[in-house]
C-alpha cells in the first residue's frame, strides 16, 4: 500500500500530541488519529472564518470515517496534518487527512470523513453556503 506524501495535500495544520494520547503500547491510541482528523479540519474552517461552532447558522455533521495506519507516532511527536477536499458536493464534503510524523515526507496515518452540511436549527441537510464552497473549493484534488 503507497502512503501519500507531503505533496498531496493543499494545506497544513500543525498538532502538538499529549501524553495522554499514548496508549499502554507505546504508541499514540488508534483512537487519537481521528480525533486529529477533526481538529486539523475543524480548526481550519474556524480559523478561515467559514466556521462558527457556537453562532453558526450552518454546521458539519460527520457521516462516514476511516483511516489507515502505516507507522507509530508517540508523545512528545509533533503531527503536521496535510488537509485536502477529494469530493464536494451540494451539502456534503470528503476530507481527505494525512498525518505526518514531525519533519517525515510521508504519512504515518492517512484518513477521510464526510461532512454533511446542515441548519444548525432543524439538522436538516441545507446546501452549502457560498463562503464555506469557496474555502473548500481552495484546497479541492
Amino acid at each position: 500500500m503507497t502512503r501519500s506524501t507531503r505533496a498531496d495535500y493543499r494545506t497544513f495544520r500543525t498538532i502538538t500530541t499529549r501524553w495522554m494520547d499514548n496508549d499502554a503500547y507505546g504508541h499514540m491510541n488508534n483512537v487519537v488519529h481521528y480525533s486529529l482528523f477533526d481538529t486539523a479540519v475543524n480548526g481550519w474552517l474556524i480559523e478561515g472564518g467559514v466556521l462558527d461552532i457556537q453562532k453558526g447558522e450552518q454546521i458539519g455533521l460527520v457521516v462516514e470515517t476511516g483511516c489507515k495506519y502505516f507507522a507509530e507516532m508517540a508523545f512528545p511527536d509533533t503531527v503536521h496534518a496535510g488537509i485536502r477536499v477529494a469530493r464536494l458536493g451540494n451539502s456534503s464534503v470528503r476530507y481527505e487527512i494525512g498525518l505526518f510524523r514531525n519533519g517525515e515526507d510521508e504519512a504515518a496515518a492517512e484518513g477521510f470523513f464526510v461532512h454533511v452540511y446542515v441548519d444548525a436549527g432543524t439538522r436538516r441537510p441545507a446546501s452549502l453556503n457560498p463562503a464555506l464552497r469557496a474555502k473548500l473549493k481552495s484546497i479541492s484534488s
